[in-house]
């Protein structure tokens, strides 16, 4: 029983494929997991209530309330019961709705409550599965942090064969089985991450910066943090918010600060991801005071930041070293020069001329190349799926 004592909530939307639901509860309930199911309206067409209440030994909501005592069915406390929620089938208007927070009925309002992790797995007609306006719900949905469960191609309730068959249920119960089962993929590991720009001063108001949101090195914290490490995120300015009591975040602003804060750490780290974009370059001087515009300023010099991926190379014993390369041109060779030249164990490589990669976007599309300059491509996916794919390479690594 692989899942004893697991909380899944399972939404079900309107489509055909919610026939596949009671097999799904079933399954579930056989490796042990505790199943609550919620409805929509639309759902009740084409699967019983009572059918997916009898096998999950819950009552299967739809309303917010109980109509015959008046009493409330909270999506708060469903929100926080679950250890993971999984909507499917998820239609094409439940999908609409999650993207752009509608929250009409009970299983959306549980959504934008949930404290869990949420699976979604689509299911709708091929046309509709095709449309650019489902791409970008699910691209929206992505971005959030969600994880999906991809439709499948085949036979469809139309007659006709494409994508937007809906998963099987066993396959889903696998997924949900492997969930659970990298919670302790990396327990007891201590792992170092830099993440966002650095700030190089020019005067104490003006700086010389990047575009980098640091997105990609929160997303790896959570990640990492997920999956039973201990997480040193050392961050550069950055919008992005810590969720997880496993990630110790030290926000820094210069490039020497960040070397700093990762010198102090490396020794205990187990591994070492340096996904900051650090900025190269910093002014020689900087006055104490504001440079004026009407004074002028005819050139700024400047000198080279410490190289912290390079330092830390040469420092390396026990440590897996990954470095971070985004690149413009002769990305491939650029980055088998930064692999060597800096003593790492992979670089995870991404190029600005891929659309959707790189600063200031939801996705990334990256490379990763090991010491032997064996290269792994991956699809453009958003940045949490992106954390997920070089977590598995890494532990793979070190296996």
């Amino acid at each position: 029983m692989q899942l004893k004592g697991k909380k899944i909530l399972i939404g079900v939307t309107g489509s055909i494929a919610a026939y596949k639901i009671p097999i799904l509860v079933r399954l579930l309930k056989k490796e042990g997991a505790e199943v609550q199911v919620l409805m929509t309206e639309a759902s009740r067409d084409f699967v019983s209530p009572l059918t997916l209440a009898t096998l999950s030994g819950n009552p299967a909501y739809h309303l917010p309330f109980n109509p015959q005592d008046g009493s409330w069915n909270s999506h708060v406390e469903f929100g926080l019961w679950a250890d993971l929620m999984l909507i499917a089938p998820l239609s094409a208007s439940t999908m609409s709705k999650m993207a752009y927070g509608q929250s009409d009925n009970l299983l959306t309002t549980t959504y934008l409550s949930a404290k869990c992790p949420v699976y979604f797995a689509p299911a709708m007609d091929l046309d509709m599965f095709a449309h650019p306006s489902t791409k970008k719900n699910i691209e929206t949905l992505l971005s959030y942090g969600n994880q999906l469960i991809e439709a499948q191609t085949g036979e469809l309730a139309s007659g006709l064969c494409g994508a937007g068959r809906m998963e099987e249920p066993e396959k889903i119960l696998e997924i949900i089985i492997n969930h659970f089962k990298k919670k302790d993929d990396f327990a007891g590991k201590k792992v170092l991450i830099t993440a966002g720009p650095t700030y190089e001063s020019i005067d104490p108001v003006r700086f010389i910066g990047n575009f980098s949101s640091g997105k990609m090195g929160y997303a790896l914290a959570h990640e990492f943090a997920n999956r039973g490490a201990e997480i040193i995120l050392v961050s550069g300015p950055s919008s992005e918010k810590i969720t997880h009591p496993a990630i110790q975040r030290l926000g820094v602003q210069s490039a020497q600060q960040m070397f700093e804060a990762c010198k102090n750490f490396y020794d205990q780290c187990d591994i070492a991801i340096m996904s900051a974009a650090v900025a190269d370059f910093k002014p020689k001087n900087v006055p104490t005071t504001k440079i004026k515009k009407e004074d002028g300023l005819s050139k700024i010099e400047l000198e080279p930041t410490v190289d912290i991926l390079k330092t830390l190379g040469s420092l390396k014993k026990h440590q897996r070293l990954i470095g971070f390369a985004l690149e413009t041109s002769n990305e491939l060779e650029n980055a088998h020069k930064k692999l060597q030249s800096k003593n790492c164990d992979a670089i995870v490589l991404n190029s600005l001329q891929d659309a959707g990669a790189g600063f200031q976007h939801q996705t990334n599309k990256i490379s990763i190349i090991d010491k032997s300059l064996q290269k792994t491509d991956y699809p453009l996916k958003s940045k949490a799926e992106v954390a997920v794919d070089i977590c598995d390479y890494i532990l793979k690594m070190s296996s």
